[in-house]
């Protein structure tokens, strides 16, 4: 569903600089070249006049190498991610086995809002290499509540239990799936959770304007009634399976610093991006470190 939204939307963009093409051409400003040029560059533009108006909105105080560093490597990712990886998804996710002579313990990838499974493109075969069996999930509808995605997940975490033949799994998420595996343990309970880790996940909600008024979109706005009420049903065992990270310069949840949850370790990283989460080598390297932990 998502890959085919992004995809429409690349191909709208695309045909509307290849309109402005033919209409400079045709006017005489300027030649051909004109027409495939601007049917590639118009979807780039906007992909980084997007992620400057999230980076300018979240700027902080944090050195301006920092800052760079998380505009740059933000826009690096969301071509990755959004013009080269989620729209050509055609196969649904499926179980992974690991690739190590010492099994860890299973891995369900959960991902965030408008997102796919390909976010995990490049965390996925390190987790594998360092033996752990791995799942994505794609999470569906993609504009409903939170809340809706427990039954998937418990899906999903029935299934990795099965294929791996472990009897608890380890969850990571990335921004809304940090709190879609804590709506799912709300539901189904702590038995199957070894960890619990969420990358950029609003925990205590989102600064940032909401981009549409949908219910999940809502629900993470800060401060938010649903994030409250997730919040107070959890107790300091259920939180003590979590480990939370977030970047200074996340430029889509801020305050980045307020997402900590009580006893919970916050992770801080700098001179990271949102998307950019799920694939930086030093969370990459934090991550396997919490895994092996287990």
């Amino acid at each position: 569903m998502l890959a085919r939204l992004l995809r429409t939307i690349l191909l709208a963009q695309a045909g509307s600089g290849a309109v402005l093409g033919v209409w400079l051409y045709a006017s005489g400003h300027t030649g051909l070249w004109a027409i495939p040029l601007l049917a590639l560059l118009t979807p780039l533009g906007i992909l980084v006049l997007q992620a400057s108006l999230h980076a300018y909105r979240a700027r902080s105080n944090a050195p301006m190498r920092q800052q760079w560093q998380a505009w740059s490597g933000e826009i690096g990712a969301a071509v990755r991610l959004f013009v080269l990886r989620q729209p050509w998804s055609w196969q649904a996710p499926a179980f992974l086995p690991h690739r190590a002579a010492v099994p860890g313990i299973p891995v369900l990838l959960v991902h965030g809002f408008i997102s796919n499974h390909r976010i995990w493109d490049r965390m996925l075969p390190q987790l594998r290499a360092h033996g752990h069996s791995v799942l994505a999930i794609d999470l569906e509808p993609l504009f409903c509540s939170i809340d809706d995605y427990a039954e998937a997940i418990e899906q999903a975490v029935q299934e990795l239990r099965q294929r791996s033949g472990a009897a608890q799994v380890a969850l990571l998420g990335h921004s809304m799936g940090g709190l879609a595996i804590r709506a799912w343990r709300r539901r189904y309970g702590s038995q199957q959770v070894a960890r619990i880790i969420t990358l950029g996940t609003p925990h205590q909600g989102t600064q940032a304007r909401v981009a549409m008024p949908c219910t999940n979109g809502l629900q993470m706005a800060w401060h938010s009634a649903w994030l409250q009420d997730l919040n107070a049903s959890e107790t300091p065992d259920s939180l003590a399976l979590l480990r939370s990270a977030i970047s200074a310069q996340d430029p889509i949840v801020f305050p980045q610093r307020a997402q900590g949850l009580p006893g919970v370790p916050l992770q801080m990283f700098e001179g990271i991006g949102h998307v950019q989460l799920c694939s930086a080598t030093k969370v990459l390297q934090w991550t396997l470190r919490e895994l092996a932990l287990i």
